[in-house]
């Protein structure tokens, strides 16, 4: 927590969070003002995952790559599509063509092999009980990789709020305790300013190498919702 008391009379400058029109608004302060960062966390079990997928093929000239490439990655984009993934859920995050090279010993040079094309894709999924079973039927459809999953709350405006509430009462008492021991009976807000994140505390999928046909355990963990205050109170008698 940062605190700092400032001297009676110093003016505070409150900017609005509107983009379309921006306006300086000049408070004065009778008395000394005290400034306070406080944050709260509220933790709370995840019910959306994301992941990323995808597929990655190798070929003598750049269309056969393409074509190859296109066919294995439309029938991972299908597969998602039948596990119950919504088509809204589903996005393209890169399509990478690049040339192959392999280095050979004897003349020791890089030596063109080919070309390989990659197509990555992200999904969401808002039943995480499901979760490992995608995981494990979209390695099976042809996905060459995997990465994540990470783990949100669809909506946490409830989880927001609990944290705020925490935040605002925090800093009210460590502002009260300071205002009275400056010989003051109270405090009013001048400002505060919001900064919001998500912290999630869940291992990523792990894949059990040695039974290739069981789905890979996934553990959700806790996601915590952090609300961030930097409040500016005035002291009152």
């Amino acid at each position: 927590m940062r605190i700092s008391i400032l001297l009676a009379g110093a003016a505070l400058a409150l900017v609005p969070m509107n983009l379309a029109q921006a306006a300086d608004v000049q408070i004065t302060a009778q008395n000394p003002v005290i400034e306070l960062s406080v944050s709260e966390q509220v933790d709370s079990a995840p019910d959306t995952a994301m992941f990323s997928t995808g597929v990655e093929t190798k070929a003598k000239t750049a269309t056969e790559a393409l074509r190859e490439n296109s066919v294995q990655a439309r029938a991972v984009i299908d597969r998602l599509k039948s596990l119950g993934i919504a088509e809204k859920d589903i996005q393209t995050t890169g399509i990478n063509l690049r040339a192959d090279y392999e280095y050979d010993q004897p003349t020791r040079e890089n030596r063109f092999v080919g070309y390989v094309v990659s197509n990555q894709v992200s999904a969401t999924v808002h039943d995480i009980s499901k979760l490992g079973k995608i995981l494990d039927a979209v390695v099976s459809s042809g996905a060459t990789n995997l990465n994540g999953p990470t783990f949100s709350i669809d909506d946490d405006s409830k989880m927001k709020d609990v944290a705020r509430e925490r935040a605002l009462a925090n800093a009210k008492a460590r502002a009260m305790s300071y205002a009275r021991a400056e010989g003051y009976t109270g405090v009013r807000v001048l400002s505060i300013n919001e900064g919001i994140a998500n912290q999630s505390y869940a291992p990523a999928a792990r894949m059990k190498s040695e039974i290739a046909s069981s789905a890979p355990p996934v553990e959700p963990g806790q996601v915590g919702t952090v609300v961030s205050l930097s409040i500016t109170y005035e002291m009152t008698r």
